[in-house]
């Protein structure tokens, strides 16, 4: 057993109960051999074992109480799982599903995804298992007051740097932050990202990951001489990266024929996207409705992912592993040539590996969508220069990074000479080459 194998199964028989953490970090200690096999150093500083530790985890209680008085208790976490590269940075997650394994495996993502980008952001994940959904105003705020009571403890603009996710968005920031401006009594806007335009936000962060996604797309598109016009497109989800991928995509030339939500998905020749901005955004309903209200088109229970649609690319945006073997069979077999992620870790290890098989292009979400953090990392640095960049500066930025991303993938792929189609490889061993040389040139860290 060599020194990868060893550091996985010690892995497995410590965190066995945290599936989605050692999907990921198989995932990515799998195609990082390379680096190791150039440098045998490396096991005896045990740099595996630092690069899958997270640095510190922190668990609390959230009281509050809902509009009948009635009080509850959730669960907090903040993951803080590298901070080499710079301040921790990533999202936090308000949803039913999440458990300190979902936590560890968003940080650990995190880390490589924002050494990508090539900003000094190091990667850290937290979130709760309570859910917004059905809850009123005055209930949610109460909760995110709760919750920053204890995680104000533990961020800072130069500590870690939270930014919204699957149910947190551009509300719960603004409560969040105003709870952690109460009890700090000061700015420091930059602790939080994804704020509103009146108090630091960035221009274009509500569109940034949908629109890098499709960016980097067009990248791998352009390398594979693909041209996107007329392609058909189908996009999971119906959150912020899946409605501004299809408008990005749309504007590209592509056709997006499906959209999904939590439900169900539609299917429309004619997408009106107007139109689910309205009842995802504005009322904050169910795709259902979409049907009635167009005039055109069809609603189905169930994923997306199991109706036979014929479409040549595919944008996950939703959620983990919400494709496996068997739904990535029907989109290869639907004439799929191209699948970029836009959620984290839509695909299971054995899609991915399916897709490899197969010859279709695949992009995974550490590289694809890191358009999000890269916007968050940029409102920082105008929150620290106290000034806001126009729309179309901070797009321009945003293009530039999402182009070095993918152009770092290429320079690994002929580095070290993978397949050229081997994006998760690339990808993996970019991100992980410029962690693990800023750890080993921090000595025991």
């Amino acid at each position: 057993m060599d020194y990868l194998e060893r550091v996985l199964a010690d892995l497995k028989e410590k965190d066995g109960a945290q599936p989605e953490f050692l999907q990921a970090a198989e995932e990515v200690l799998q195609s990082i051999r390379p680096i190791f096999e150039a440098h045998p150093e490396y096991e005896e500083q045990a740099v595996l074992e630092r690069l899958i530790e997270p640095e510190r985890i922190i668990q609390f209680k959230v009281p509050w109480r809902d509009d009948q008085g009635k009080m509850h208790v959730n669960r907090g976490w903040r993951v803080q799982f590298s901070s080499v590269l710079g301040p921790y940075k990533g999202g936090l997650r308000f949803h039913p599903s999440v458990n300190l394994g979902i936590m560890k495996f968003l940080a650990f993502e995190q880390i490589f995804k924002n050494a990508l980008t090539t900003l000094p952001i190091g990667g850290a994940k937290g979130g709760s298992d309570f859910d917004p959904k059905g809850k009123s105003d005055p209930e949610i705020l109460r909760f995110c007051q709760s919750f920053m009571l204890e995680l104000e403890k533990h961020i800072g603009p130069d500590v870690d740097v939270p930014a919204g996710d699957m149910g947190v968005g551009a509300r719960e920031i603004g409560y969040l932050y105003g709870q952690y401006r109460r009890i700090r009594g000061a700015s420091e806007r930059g602790v939080l990202t994804g704020k509103g335009l009146s108090y630091g936000g960035s221009l274009a962060r509500k569109e940034a990951t949908g629109y890098g996604l499709i960016y980097f797309a067009l990248e791998m598109m352009k390398r594979s001489h693909l041209d996107p016009q007329g392609l058909r497109a189908i996009v999971s989800g119906s959150g912020n990266v899946a409605i501004y991928a299809a408008e990005k995509a749309m504007q590209q030339g592509m056709r997006v024929i499906a959209m999904s939500d939590s439900k169900g998905y539609i299917v429309d020749e004619a997408l009106d996207l107007d139109l689910i901005k309205q009842i995802k955004e504005k009322e904050r309903g169910a795709l259902s409705e979409y049907p009635a209200r167009a005039k055109h088109g069809a609603y189905y229970p169930g994923s997306v992912y199991d109706a036979d649609l014929a479409a040549e690319v595919a944008f996950p945006c939703a959620t983990q592993n919400e494709i496996d073997l068997s739904r990535a069979k029907k989109l290869v077999l639907g004439g799929c040539r191209l699948i970029a992620e836009g959620a984290n870790m839509p695909n299971t290890n054995e899609a991915i590996a399916y897709y490899r098989e197969q010859g279709v292009l695949f992009a995974p979400g550490k590289a694809s969508n890191a358009g999000g953090v890269a916007t968050s990392a940029l409102e920082m640095s105008q929150n620290s220069m106290r000034l806001s960049w126009t729309f179309e500066e901070v797009d321009e930025k945003l293009q530039d990074i999402m182009k070095a991303i993918h152009e770092q993938c290429v320079q690994a792929i002929e580095q070290y000479h993978l397949d050229p189609k081997d994006y998760v490889s690339a990808a993996n061993l970019a991100g992980a080459a410029k962690v693990i040389e800023a750890m080993v040139a921090m000595g025991d860290y």
